[in-house]
């Protein structure tokens, strides 16, 4: 596996505080990492995420949506709805 990048590391260990049946915009992670307008970034990081089950990438959503999720939008919502989110 490819050693991961200061940055994905940081935005891994964000994205891992997020509670269960809660969701997070790819700003609000951005910002917490300090790297406010990295938005973007946040979401290819997380698009390359190799550990989805101990960093729940789900959880992360655009600020007008959704936004992606590696698995499709479908997945996401169940995910999300499997945790008590209501999408």
């Amino acid at each position: 596996m490819k050693e991961l990048t200061e940055f994905s590391q940081k935005v891994y260990e964000a994205v891992k505080l997020i509670p269960k049946g809660e969701v997070r915009t790819y700003g609000w992670v951005a910002k917490k990492i300090g790297q406010p307008g990295a938005a973007r970034a946040v979401g290819n990081a997380l698009n390359k995420n190799p550990f989805p089950i101990v960093v729940p990438c789900h959880r992360v959503v655009a600020k007008n949506g959704l936004g992606g999720f590696v698995g499709g939008l479908a997945a996401k919502k169940r995910l999300l709805k499997s945790e008590g989110y209501k999408c």
